[in-house]
């Protein structure tokens, strides 16, 4: 069973995404904020980290970087309702720091499930 990791600082979008993801039948863990996720994937691995962006402790652009820099293969999806420096932006500097895809939150089902099955399954297909 392959499995994700959330980390948003939103109690309901992390309990929105596991369920969803659960159903695919994934192996959900959660985290509340950068720091808290990064010390969790240190020592519980998992095949692709799904991100917010603005967040408290350590954001998303940090989260990032640090796990690109530590586990240079992982694969990263960022999300991003917005903030002081708008969606688009946050979204673009994201992929310039290691995420593999970028969500613009609210987004569909489908658009989450296709990035997560596109990013499990690349290697698979090469």
């Amino acid at each position: 069973m392959q499995r994700i990791m959330i980390i948003d600082d939103e109690a309901d979008i992390r309990g929105m995404l596991k369920k969803m993801l659960e159903r695919e039948e994934y192996e959900v863990i959660v985290s509340s904020n950068g720091k808290e996720g990064l010390e969790l994937f240190s020592k519980e691995p998992t095949d692709l980290v799904i991100t917010d962006i603005v967040m408290p402790e350590k954001e998303g652009i940090e989260t990032i970087t640090e796990l690109k820099k530590h586990y240079r293969d992982v694969k990263i999806i960022a999300m991003s309702g917005g903030g002081n420096a708008g969606v688009e932006n946050y979204l673009r500097m994201a992929k310039a720091f290691g995420a593999n895809r970028t969500l613009a939150k609210p987004f569909q089902r489908i658009q989450l499930l296709t990035a997560v099955k596109d990013l499990l399954f690349e290697d698979v297909l090469r």
